[in-house]
Order: C-alpha cells, then sequence, then structure tokens
C-alpha cells in the first residue's frame, strides 16, 4: 500500500492529516510543495488547489475532514463516538475547529496594532463560546483521545505561537481549554506532525508578509 500526503509545511489542515497518520501508525511519504507556484502536476489532480491531498493506493482524496475520515474507517481503532448523535456533535466541533484557525489566521495576518487587537477579540470571544462545553477530561469528550482532538491540537499549537509574541495568554481565562491545550501539545503524534524548524519558519513566513504580530 502506497500512500503519501501532499503537504505544505505550515498548513494546520495538511496537520491533521499527519497527526491521523501518525497516532494509527500508518506508514507514509510526505511531499511539500510551495502552494505559491504549485507544481502542474499538483493541480491537475487537486480541484481546490489547496492541500492535502491524500494519495492512497492509486486514488486521490482532498479536504482534511474527509481524509481523517477516511484514514479512520480504514485503519482501526474508530477515534469516533460508537452513537450516530455522537459522532455527529464531534463532526460539528471539527467544522468549529476549522472556523477557529480562519479567526486565528486573520490575527496572524493584521499589519498594524489595531486591527491585530481586534482580531484578538475576536478569537478570545470564539474561543469562550467552546470552553462551556468542555469537561475536565483528558481529552475533548472523555479519557480516549478521538477526531475532534486531532483537529483541535494545531491550533493550539498556533495560539501557542501568538502568545509568544505578545503579551496575550489567549487560554489564561480558559482553564478546561488550556488543560486540553497542553495535553494534546504534549502528545508524541502532535509534536511530530510538524516540521522541526516550524516554528521559526511559522514566524518568518508572516513576518514577510508584514503581519503585525510576527514583527512586534
Amino acid at each position: 500500500m502506497e500512500i503519501e500526503l501532499i503537504s505544505f509545511d505550515l498548513c494546520p489542515f495538511v496537520q491533521r492529516a499527519v497527526i491521523m497518520l501518525r497516532e494509527k501508525q500508518i506508514p507514509f511519504a510526505i511531499q511539500y510543495i510551495d502552494l505559491q507556484q504549485p507544481p502542474a502536476w499538483f493541480l491537475e489532480i487537486s480541484p481546490t488547489g489547496k492541500v492535502p491531498l491524500l494519495r492512497w493506493n492509486g486514488e486521490v482524496l482532498f479536504e482534511s475532514a474527509v481524509i481523517c475520515e477516511f484514514l479512520n474507517e480504514s485503519y482501526p481503532p474508530s477515534l469516533h463516538p460508537d452513537s450516530a448523535l455522537a459522532r455527529a456533535k464531534h463532526r460539528a466541533y471539527v467544522e468549529f475547529s476549522s472556523f477557529l484557525l480562519g479567526v486565528q489566521y486573520a490575527a496572524s495576518l493584521a499589519k498594524t496594532a489595531e486591527e491585530y487587537t481586534k482580531q484578538r477579540a475576536v478569537l478570545q470571544q470564539e474561543l469562550a463560546k467552546l470552553e462551556v462545553h468542555l469537561n475536565e477530561v483528558a481529552h475533548f469528550d472523555g479519557y480516549e483521545f478521538c477526531l475532534v482532538d486531532v483537529a483541535f491540537a494545531p491550533l493550539f499549537m498556533r495560539l501557542a505561537l501568538l502568545d509568544q509574541a505578545a503579551p496575550e495568554n489567549s487560554l489564561s481565562s480558559l482553564p478546561k481549554m488550556a488543560a486540553w491545550s497542553a495535553r494534546l501539545l504534549a502528545m508524541p503524534s502532535v509534536q511530530a506532525s510538524v516540521i522541526p524548524e516550524f516554528k521559526a519558519r511559522y514566524f518568518s513566513h508572516f513576518k514577510a508578509g508584514g503581519s503585525y504580530f510576527a514583527g512586534a
């Protein structure tokens, strides 16, 4: 079985797929491309022009949520709960994590202190909505690692980088989320889901684009 992940080295959605592959101990290869100048072969097989793409036994899958669901179904044990209702709720929170990544990305792109402060306020407001739904357990919905954990780990990694560059602490007023984040970021599958120079690469990428937070 040949499994290859097509990636951009800073993409949080690719990171989800890497976490799944590593958590399930699935052998795979990874190929990094430049999304600003994508190769022709990539555009031919990617309907959206986005990463991740998963090449699996000659077939191509796109969209991180779809890739993670496919890997979860194909390589047991499942990281989804047993009941249909619980699975639906988990999938809804995976979607919410994607929305939060968009808000976090907007804060990272902000070029002025005023815009950055505005976007950080929006981010805090949205994060607070999740805190009230969390339990004081090891993972999102209990003591077993699940697909919602996979989806949120890239967000928490990027929040930690935002916090390193500014006096704000995204999770200081959200104790359950802070504990959840710390547990996820300590997991070997999460730590190994990015390139070794991820932090430096992340800051240099946004600084080159005139980001306020990266230049602060």
